[in-house]
Order: C-alpha cells, then sequence, then structure tokens
C-alpha cells in the first residue's frame, strides 16, 4: 500500500494516526500554558483588601485565595505571608500548600511557605510577596 497522500487520494493508516498524534499533543501543550485568566493585583490595588481569616491559615501552612489570585501562608505561629499565586515559571496558579511549599500544578515547581523562594524548579524566580496585616480576626494587604 502506498503512504503518500496526493490530491484525490484516500488517507492512509498512517496519515490518520500520524494528524491524530499532532492534534493530541497540541491539546496537552495547551494544558501547561499560563492561565487564562488575569494575574493579581498590585499591592496597592488590593491595599485594605481581606484576602483571609487567621483561623483559615494554619500554622505551616497557608490557604490560596482564588479571587485576589494570592497564596497566604503561616510560616510560624502568629507570622502571616502574602505571596502572587501565579507560578514564576510559566504562569499557571498554583493549588495547594502542603509541606511547607506552595504547590503549581503544572511542572511541579514548590515555592517556600517563609518568603516564596523556589524550593523546587523548573521555576527560577520566588513568588512576588504583598505586605499584609493582622486586623482583627482578619489577614488584610497592607
Amino acid at each position: 500500500m502506498n503512504d503518500d497522500v496526493t490530491a484525490g487520494t484516500p488517507a492512509t493508516r498512517r496519515t490518520v494516526l500520524c494528524g491524530a498524534g499532532a492534534f493530541g499533543a497540541a491539546a496537552v501543550l495547551a494544558g501547561c500554558g499560563p492561565s487564562d485568566d488575569k494575574p493579581a493585583k498590585s499591592a496597592t490595588e488590593l491595599r485594605g483588601t481581606e484576602i483571609a481569616k487567621t483561623a483559615e491559615v494554619p500554622v505551616g501552612g497557608g490557604v490560596i485565595n482564588q479571587q485576589a489570585k494570592l497564596v497566604v501562608t503561616q510560616p510560624t505561629a502568629g507570622t502571616y505571608k502574602a505571596f502572587d499565586a501565579t507560578c514564576t515559571h510559566q504562569g499557571c496558579l498554583t493549588d495547594k500548600v502542603t509541606g511547607g511549599a506552595i504547590h503549581c500544578p503544572c511542572h511541579g515547581s514548590e515555592f517556600k511557605i517563609a518568603d516564596g523562594s523556589v524550593q523546587h524548579g523548573p521555576a527560577n524566580r520566588p513568588l512576588k510577596e504583598y505586605p499584609v496585616q493582622v486586623k482583627g480576626d482578619a489577614i488584610v494587604v497592607a
């Protein structure tokens, strides 16, 4: 059987499989790109915004505020930090905080909850930190 495809000739099994494989690879790679969402607002734009309740943020862990696109952590008791939830590798949003690290689901980057520095790549830049303060039981951008 001739595998060449020319005008007016039916597609061969190899042509169909190669085309399907290329389409599948493109679909997978599309999921690895940056989020379609806008990045987190600047600290100035978020100033005074409540981003978490102190009771929600465990010591040695953190929570992700999807709306503000910020990660709020408590590395040690009573010390709260906030970081942009956007991974510095390719712009995916981090999705969880476990084991003292902020995790990106796209390529496995991890960032330290204490300072946002890279704990495990491929990211090579830290997460942007936002100043915070505690007002009553609320953590707000300062």
